[in-house]
């Protein structure tokens, strides 16, 4: 037998006769119906851009052999997780930044020497609510370990059970600020996508997130850095963040068209 298989023979019994399957309504509600949580304004994309319910898939249903298969992996990862990988989670969980790409970038790579590229981060972070709590209100997929009470979360949790999993908003924020700083250090691209997938991956090792939640958060990520490349405001501090992060790491200036 699996080790999903395992862990889904233990689950089902227990969650299935209490939990109803998840309905999502045929069509996504207009942006303006959106809640409060939802109230501040985008800076480089707006609600009215990427309303991201009509763009991602409806997530499995809580009853589905999907989750169920999901909830097994969590089980196998919590079972198995280490000491050090617990503690890159819990310290991915506290970093919402792109600073939480340093461990690829090196030392230098902080907010206190960069404070152009803190400000373009903190700008990504909040769009990054903008565009996901639209989601999470919407389909409302509950978080793994308040669908299935033996899951134990090695990271901050909530009892508010009104705070939904999908997409991560931590996910969504990892791969936004892979995608801006990539534009910064392209000499790095593959090592900064690769800490992308890892920082999502926290997630699951946290038992905060399904996998399914991270992989609609890299959807969501990828969609919203279309529309942020087309903002003055993102390219003007995208290119202060750039000269500034190179110039800090010692690496020449990258080429203009003018230079090449």
């Amino acid at each position: 037998m699996s080790k999903s298989c395992f862990w889904i023979a233990l689950i089902v019994p227990a969650l299935l006769p209490a939990q109803a399957p998840a309905q999502a309504p045929a069509q996504p509600p207009a942006p303006a119906t959106t809640t409060s949580r939802t109230a501040r304004q985008g800076i480089f994309v707006r609600q009215d851009q990427i309303y991201s319910p009509a763009i991602l898939p409806t997530p499995p249903a809580n009853d589905s052999w999907k989750t169920l298969a999901e909830l097994a992996d969590l089980h196998h990862i919590e079972q198995t997780r280490t000491a050090a990988q617990i503690k890159h989670a819990q310290e991915d969980d506290a970093e919402e930044s792109i600073f939480s790409f340093a461990d690829v970038m090196g030392p230098k790579f902080n907010k206190e020497a960069l404070p152009l590229t803190a400000l373009l981060s903190s700008h990504v972070k909040n769009d990054e609510g903008v565009i996901v709590n639209p989601a999470k209100n919407f389909f409302k997929r509950p978080r793994p370990y308040h669908l299935d009470g033996t899951l134990h979360s090695v990271c901050k949790t909530t009892t508010n059970r009104e705070d939904y999993g999908y997409p991560s908003g931590h996910g969504t924020t990892g791969y936004l600020e892979a995608l801006a700083l990539v534009q910064m250090v392209p000499e790095k691209r593959d090592a900064i996508l690769a800490r992308a997938n890892d920082y999502a991956y926290s997630r699951e090792v946290c038992g905060a997130h399904y996998a399914s939640d991270e992989a609609a958060s890299k959807t969501l990520a990828y969609a919203m850095m279309g529309v942020m490349m087309v903002n003055p405001q993102f390219q003007a501090e995208l290119a202060a963040a750039k000269a500034e992060t190179r110039a800090a790491l010692g690496l020449s200036p990258a080429l203009t068209s003018e230079s090449k």
